[in-house]
């Protein structure tokens, strides 16, 4: 269904999914800091997202899922990231990998994983981040394969019940989908950073790990073939996750930073006010950070509608249409990296200083966000929207463009 096709259902379906995700965010906004604290496995938030049948939104509608488009998907990110970016940063990368099967696997691996994902509810955790370790190698053995190495990032990937995996097989790139429960594979549980705490994004090792052919996406060949413009909007895809948890982060951490304000905060003592609320500096801020921010989730949203038109194509999108995609993503990423990263480094500005008490936990907005906005450089977004702004050459295709 493209955009301009939105159905009155598929309008229905997601206003719902959207209730159902604000709901959810309000529920870990409350718990947030004490959680981010705690740094458990993201066990119970999982459980939680399933229960709110939030796990299979992409999913068609008459296989039990709501229907929603890739673009919609990620608005429920950008919800949940208004209550947890930990949470929002898993739920992104898991609608993410869902869509793997869709571009790179046969229409049956696609329908088969569609069918379990809307009946199971599984989540999705990827092993895919190319930098660190020593990669994954696919050895062919027998009638199956054998796949060895490590890497060092692999977020969800320890409490996923499903996984999407980038491994060579003779060189070339493959996508595997795989069960997490299998011998040979473990999850490291090394993640302690200072932000995105809870979500177990620490390394993963595979040990001989038996692959069977069908756990392959694609056809035969596996190998020799170049991904066509339709298929490299893999990256695409991730980076329009990130442009949602960091704007709907921005989102919540200013909102909970003006309820505290409005009970807590007192007028400085020069000021001639009875409330800090009517201070007209706060006011000047306030009004800025929300303009920045209305500003920068109108510029994802038109990421969201750029990526789903490229979507809507298929395997007919050209290459000039796929370089306009990603370079609508990469203006996106760079606003809402600079947006989200200075709502919440100034919140304390409109709080005051009793705001920093540690129980309230209002770092963890910045903690998280800077931790992950150093995923990829965004200096190289900038650089590739002026490359093609100016030169008219399109962003390469790796797996971070």
């Amino acid at each position: 269904m493209t955009i301009a096709e939105t159905s009155t259902d598929n309008r229905a379906q997601f206003d719902a999914a959207l209730h159902r995700a604000d709901l959810v965010a309000a529920e870990l906004r409350a718990t947030a800091a004490e959680r981010d604290r705690a740094n458990r496995p993201p066990l119970a938030e999982i459980e939680l997202l399933r229960e709110a049948d939030l796990l299979q939104v992409g999913e068609p509608a008459e296989y039990g899922g709501s229907g929603l488009s890739y673009a919609q998907s990620q608005q429920i990110t950008r919800r949940i990231a208004r209550g947890d970016t930990s949470i929002a940063h898993l739920l992104g990368y898991h609608y993410a990998q869902q869509r793997i099967p869709h571009l790179f696997g046969t229409p049956e691996q696609a329908e088969e994983q569609s069918r379990r994902n809307a009946q199971y509810k599984p989540f999705w955790g990827g092993v895919q981040n190319p930098r660190g370790a020593s990669g994954l190698v696919l050895t062919r053995d027998g009638s199956g394969f054998r796949l060895d190495g490590r890497r060092t990032f692999a977020s969800g990937a320890g409490v996923a019940d499903q996984l999407s995996v980038t491994a060579t097989l003779d060189g070339d790139l493959v996508f595997l989908s795989i069960p997490t429960r299998r011998e040979g594979f473990t999850a490291l549980g090394d993640w302690d950073n200072i932000g995105q705490r809870l979500t177990d994004s620490g390394g993963v090792v595979f040990d001989g790990a038996r692959i069977e052919r069908h756990e392959i996406l694609g056809d035969d060949p596996l190998t020799g073939r170049v991904p066509d413009a339709f298929q490299t909007l893999i990256t695409p895809h991730w980076q329009l996750a990130f442009v949602n948890f960091y704007i709907g982060t921005a989102e919540g951490a200013l909102e909970e930073a003006l309820d505290w304000t409005r009970l807590n905060a007192s007028a400085w003592e020069t000021s001639g006010l009875e409330s800090a609320t009517d201070d007209p500096y706060i006011l000047e801020l306030v009004g800025q950070l929300r303009s920045e921010v209305t500003a920068a989730a109108l510029l994802a949203d038109r990421a969201g509608y750029a990526l789903q038109r490229a979507l809507d194509i298929g395997h007919d999108l050209t290459a000039e249409q796929r370089a306009e995609t990603a370079v609508a993503i990469a203006e996106a990423k760079y606003v809402t990296t600079k947006v989200s990263l200075d709502v919440a480094s100034r919140l304390f500005e409109i709080q005051g200083a009793r705001a920093t008490t540690t129980a309230y936990g209002f770092d963890r907005h910045w903690r998280n966000l800077r931790t992950h906005t150093v995923h990829d450089p965004v200096a190289y977004k900038a650089r590739e929207v002026g490359d093609w702004t100016l030169n008219r050459r399109a962003p390469q295709f790796t797996l971070y463009s």
